[in-house]
């Protein structure tokens, strides 16, 4: 942990570009001006490690949303717990760690993809988190603290505990919640956080009448 941490810092000083704030003093750029800038910077190769010290910490965000969507496609029975453990992790890190952004293994940190690559990659996002940006952008932050990221990642640790676990239908609604959550706050939209912090509580509802019903018909048959 503590090489990987080495291999980001050191990496910092080549991306620092990508991560300065607007003349208007706003939180920052949108995610998608961030990678972009992140595409431009002067490595052969552009690892995971380098993305994280890019996006300081916006990391937290960007990062939930990455490991969010694959939970949103069909998958095969089981499948949850394995996708679903990377939120958990970010969660935690949310909550514990002492750098207020992602700290990544070094196996995971120094995987990297050609600049020309990560070019093509950040081309193809692009368009995409453009039409998302338009919904979503720097307005009424209220996470400017530690303590108030911390209370955020007690709450989305809980919501990827019910990503993970094996309740019928019950993934894809807190998937799509913390999706939300990750990519407002990667853009430092206050208001897009709450909106997806809503859409989490119906998500856990929705899991715990799932629950209550599938026990009542147990308990019924049995």
């Amino acid at each position: 942990m503590e090489n990987a941490t080495e291999r980001m810092t050191e990496g910092a000083d080549a991306v620092t570009a990508a991560f300065d704030h607007d003349g208007e003093g706003r939180p920052g750029e949108h995610l998608s001006r961030l990678l972009e800038r992140l595409a431009q910077a002067p490595h052969e190769r552009t690892t995971v490690g380098d993305v994280a010290v890019a996006l300081q910490d916006r990391s937290f965000g960007a990062f939930l949303l990455i490991f969010a969507l694959p939970n949103l496609v069909p998958a095969p029975p089981g499948a949850t717990l394995v996708l679903g453990l990377p939120l958990a992790v970010v969660a935690w890190q949310m909550i514990a760690s002492p750098h207020g952004r992602v700290v990544l293994p070094r196996w995971l940190g120094d995987y990297g993809v050609a600049r020309s690559t990560f070019e093509k990659i950040v081309e193809k996002l692009v368009p995409s988190l453009r039409v998302a940006e338009r919904l979503f952008g720097p307005r009424y932050w209220f996470l400017g603290s530690r303590f108030s990221e911390r209370i955020l990642g007690l709450y989305v640790l809980l919501l990827a505990v019910v990503v993970i676990l094996p309740i019928p239908l019950g993934n894809w609604p807190p998937a799509f919640a913390l999706a939300i959550i990750g990519f407002a706050h990667s853009e430092r939209d206050g208001l897009g956080v709450l909106i997806g912090c809503l859409v989490g509580v119906v998500a856990l509802l929705l899991a715990g009448f799932v629950v209550l019903t599938a026990g009542a018909i147990i308990a019924l048959v049995f």
